[in-house]
């Protein structure tokens, strides 16, 4: 399960996606997270689902290793398509003990466990594509314009990006705890709730432990490289915006017109 999880990861590749400026790819995942939630059909879904495949394509990430990353949060879809179906009101179709299953909380719960669902497998795109340094000059240069208001751009888009770097670190670490502590003989799997709960403790300690060791490090190696903000930094590698990223914006553009229409 820990190596399942693919948030903060980066594949490097040459497909179309992965030469798009950066500023232009998190402009898009934008779009498709806010037109995401203003679908309200399956209608709406299925566009999604066909301009997602394709973007999966076109980026040539396997589809395995995209989809691998909803195992870690099944049990929240499982959660959430429960608590739809039994605590919305409608015509009751099934009932469980106390509680009733309702037509319209099937509706609605996979409704929001597709929405779930397409927010992962569309904004991992992202991070699969875009590489932590391009990441991060992307996200400050959308940000420049707001210094005039004392919005600290490069301080900002440095903190996010160190924290999807550490993502993929924390899961190495974890993996390395749980392997260590079954070696000594710990049980993670059997017990109820409560001792399971307390069997995380070996793990949670020596992983928060690490995590500080390694921050308190990377601060000794930056304040060692002279490192004082973003003011007089350049870059080695400047950002253009070419006819590809035109494309692609004009592509998700006509992308949200088909979806609105597809909501009347």
């Amino acid at each position: 399960m820990i190596k399942d999880i693919t948030i903060g990861q980066y594949l490097p590749g040459d497909s179309v996606v992965h030469r798009l400026d950066p500023r232009i790819k998190i402009i898009l995942s934008a779009i498709y997270v806010i037109d995401l939630f203003l679908i309200n059909s399956f209608l709406g879904y299925l566009y999604v689902a066909i301009f997602t495949a394709l973007v999966i394509l076109i980026s040539k990430i396997p589809f395995k290793y995209i989809f691998k990353s909803l195992k870690p949060i099944l049990w929240i879809l499982i959660f959430t398509g429960v608590l739809n179906a039994f605590l919305t009101p409608g015509n009751v179709v099934a009932k469980v003990g106390p509680f009733s299953v309702t037509d319209k909380g099937l509706y609605l719960a996979a409704f929001m466990v597709i929405r779930i669902i397409f927010l992962i497998v569309g904004t991992s795109v992202l991070t699969l594509t875009t590489s932590p340094i391009a990441l991060t000059d992307g996200i400050e240069l959308l940000l420049n314009p707001f210094k005039k208001i004392g919005v600290p751009a490069h301080e900002l888009a440095m903190m996010m990006t160190i924290a999807l770097r550490f993502i993929p670190t924390l899961i190495d670490e974890t993996d390395k705890i749980i392997k260590a502590q079954k070696a000594r003989g710990a049980d993670f799997e059997s017990g109820n709730i409560i001792n399971r709960a307390k069997n995380l403790i070996p793990i949670l300690v020596p992983l928060f432990i690490n995590s500080f060791r390694r921050a308190d490090e990377l601060a000794l190696a930056m304040e060692a490289r002279c490192y004082r903000g973003g003011e007089g930094r350049t870059r080695m590698k400047q950002f253009n915006i070419n006819k590809n990223d035109y494309l692609a914006l004009t592509v998700m553009l006509l992308f949200v017109v088909i979806s609105i229409l597809s909501r009347r």
